[in-house]
């Protein structure tokens, strides 16, 4: 079984430390290291399986390769080039992650 490499690009980063700041808060230190356990830890199975996530349900993201692994109240969008995996953006759920793209 081929091993992808996964990145996370600038913004994921940036996004990643809002979550872990939002956590700590909001509601704790543990809050802010678990969620960043968790988003980091579901990121790592991409290395074996990162097609076995979906599509992004936005025709002209989808149409880019765009995926989305699903974590919790977030979710992580990402594409493949290669044996690469690069991580773009790490967001609420809820959020219009469309527009980060623009």
């Amino acid at each position: 079984m081929s091993k992808f490499n996964v990145e996370l690009l600038r913004p994921a980063w940036l996004d990643l430390d809002a979550i872990a700041d939002f956590h700590l808060q909001e509601v704790g230190p543990g809050s802010a290291y678990n969620i960043t356990n968790d988003i980091l830890a579901a990121l790592e199975r991409l290395e074996h399986f990162p097609l076995s996530c979906p599509l992004v349900p936005y025709k002209e993201l989808a149409g880019k390769g765009y995926r989305m692994l699903v974590c919790g109240k977030y979710v992580c969008i990402y594409n493949l080039h290669g044996n690469m995996v690069y991580v773009h953006h790490i967001v609420a759920a809820a959020i219009n992650y469309p527009a980060l793209f623009k």
